[in-house]
């Protein structure tokens, strides 16, 4: 059984399983050597030091290959070990099946893979699966009179159909041990993978003429993973003269950064039409939201936002559909209903926006510019000079909140720039260590604070990097707080006792050495301590990654709160 899982998982166009290893599942190894050694096909059994690092790898290689993959864990503790990955694949809109085993509960002797240690008895829980229902679309406990191909075949279906998403997949020992005679099924191609519908000619129409009479129309977008849809965006927005800006809970890349149409972090009240794009979380409410006599159209997989129990943002119109081919059929009827009149309007409002998102560039890089000999070293100079090295080749991989990375980028190629789709931080170096595998040609730059940092099993993703050849570069921005810990919370008690008693629990200083810790799983460790050293040693560290190095960069500002 457990070779037919592993047949029907090539099948299915798995080409990559990120392992963390347990009792159970050692038959991933068993079936992969098998494999590789009869030359039946290429598949690569990345081996991960740790189940949240592991998880997180598996969703870089997926958003960046666009292609399904697997993890493999150990029984209900390696499933708990996915910790924080687990919220952060139920929002990434990514095709990852998580499979882990299950202590067996045949009894001991009667049968191949049967209980003949002690700690089966300690594993066994009453539903594993419950450890994750909440957070997929489609979970199953692997039983003795199934076909195994078909499971994973119909796992792969669900997590591939959009909106896609995560599975998880319970293997018993003795389960997958059990001897079977052959094994056919249909892959996940035959049984048909779900696709969006486009919009009705009518619903295309009524959009086409809303735009076409706003005053001052913007596109937010969330969507970016299928890379066709960025120029099919910017399609549309060229025609209309339209600025795009990202979601307030962006995941990937939806528009080109150095485009003279895009606007990032968009101050939305001063738009009269606000079309919204496969987009979690629109905008923060606050005065950068839309005016209340905005009109707002939201195109999308899950227009309702069926997983967030409330949720208060006001539209006009839902729409379930795809995006992508909204985004082209309004392209084309806007194209047919122009007039001459009507193009000399948007000249004149494609000019204008231009001519802001260049003022808001300049301005950023400015301001940067100013702080460059400021010690210690001020976070827009990090920005500043991170966006200078990675040019326009680089896949960057931002897991920052207080610190903004993204409008100091200029990254034009679509799947450049990935950014923490869920909440749980920790994400980055194990999403690069995915996405390097998925992209070997490219440099990849993941680019955190040191709270998250110390969230992300680091030192897994490092060694791991290193042993399978995926080497990328870590930039940390090192403040040693929470900003949760202290700006935060000083917002919510200005005047209280955390604050006279100098903010307990919000700073973690002195900090842990990350690059000596870096050196001892194998990469290049280096802290900057001044300003004029960061770009040196990005360089640096990017000649260590070009020779098989995964490197960490560490970037010490002054603590929040503190001028020091």
């Amino acid at each position: 059984v457990g070779h037919a899982i592993l047949d029907a998982m090539v099948a299915n166009n798995v080409d990559h399983v990120f392992f963390t290893s347990g009792t159970e599942i050692s038959f991933y190894q068993e079936a992969i050597a098998k494999q590789v050694a009869t030359k039946k096909a290429n598949i690569r059994l990345i081996s991960v030091l740790h189940e949240h690092a592991c998880l997180n790898a598996a969703l870089g290689y997926s958003a960046v290959s666009g292609k399904p993959t697997v993890t493999a864990v150990h029984v209900d503790v390696g499933t708990l070990h996915h910790g924080g990955a687990i919220h952060t694949a139920s929002r990434s809109g990514l095709p990852v099946l998580m499979t882990a085993g299950a202590p067996p509960t045949a009894y001991s002797g009667t049968t191949k893979g049967s209980r003949d240690a002690a700690h089966f008895w300690l594993q066994e829980v009453y539903d594993q699966n419950a450890i994750v229902r909440q957070y997929v679309k489609w979970e199953h406990r692997l039983v003795s009179h199934e076909n195994p191909g078909l499971v994973v075949s119909r796992a792969l279906q669900v997590a591939m159909s959009e909106p896609a998403g995560p599975a998880y997949l319970c293997l018993p020992r003795e389960i997958v041990s059990t001897q079977i005679d052959g094994c056919q099924f249909p892959t996940s191609k035959e049984l048909g993978i779900g696709e969006l519908a486009g919009l009705d000619a009518a619903q295309i129409d009524e959009i086409a003429r809303v735009l076409l009479a706003a005053r001052n129309p913007i596109v937010v977008s969330g969507q970016g993973k299928n890379p066709v849809h960025v120029a099919a965006l910017v399609g549309l927005c060229e025609l209309l003269g339209m600025p795009a800006t990202e979601a307030a809970s962006k995941s990937y890349q939806c528009f080109p950064m150095d485009h003279a149409l895009f606007f990032s972090n968009a101050n939305l009240s001063e738009y009269d039409v606000v079309l919204v794009l496969d987009a979690a979380v629109p905008w923060n409410v606050g005065s950068a939201a839309p005016s209340p006599t905005a009109k707002i159209i939201v195109i999308d997989a899950d227009p309702v936002k069926m997983q967030t129990p409330l949720f208060e943002f006001e539209a006009a119109a839902r729409i379930t559909g795809s995006a992508h081919k909204a985004t082209v059929a309004l392209t084309e009827r806007i194209s047919s209903l122009l007039d001459k009149a009507g193009r000399a309007l948007i000249s004149e409002r494609f000019k204008r926006n231009a001519d802001a998102s260049a003022q808001k560039r300049n301005k950023l890089d400015s301001e940067a510019k100013a702080l460059s000999q400021k010690s210690p070293i001020d976070w827009r100079w990090v920005s500043h000079q991170i966006g200078s090295f990675c040019g326009n080749n680089a896949i960057v991989v931002d897991d920052m909140t207080h610190n903004r990375l993204a409008p100091y980028l200029r990254l034009s190629q679509p799947g450049s720039y990935f950014h923490n789709p869920g909440s749980s931080g920790g994400w980055a170096p194990g999403f690069a260590l995915g996405a390097k595998l998925a992209a070997p040609d490219r440099d990849v730059v993941a680019v955190t604070g040191d709270g998250f940092y110390g969230f992300s099993t680091a030192n897994a993703a490092l060694w791991s990097a290193k042993h399978v050849g995926a080497p990328f570069i870590t930039v940390i921005y090192q403040n040693r707080s929470y900003s949760t810990g202290t700006v935060g919370t000083a917002a919510v008690y200005p005047d209280g006792y955390a604050s006279k008693s100098g903010y307990e629990g919000g700073f973690f200083d002195p900090p842990i050495d990350y690059a000596m810790e870096a050196i001892a799983a194998g990469a290049y460790g280096e802290t900057v301590t001044q300003p004029e050293q960061i770009l040196p040693a990005l360089e640096r560290g990017r000649e260590a990654v070009r020779a098989g190095k995964p490197a960490v960069i560490s970037v010490w500002l002054p603590k929040l709160l503190h001028n020091s």
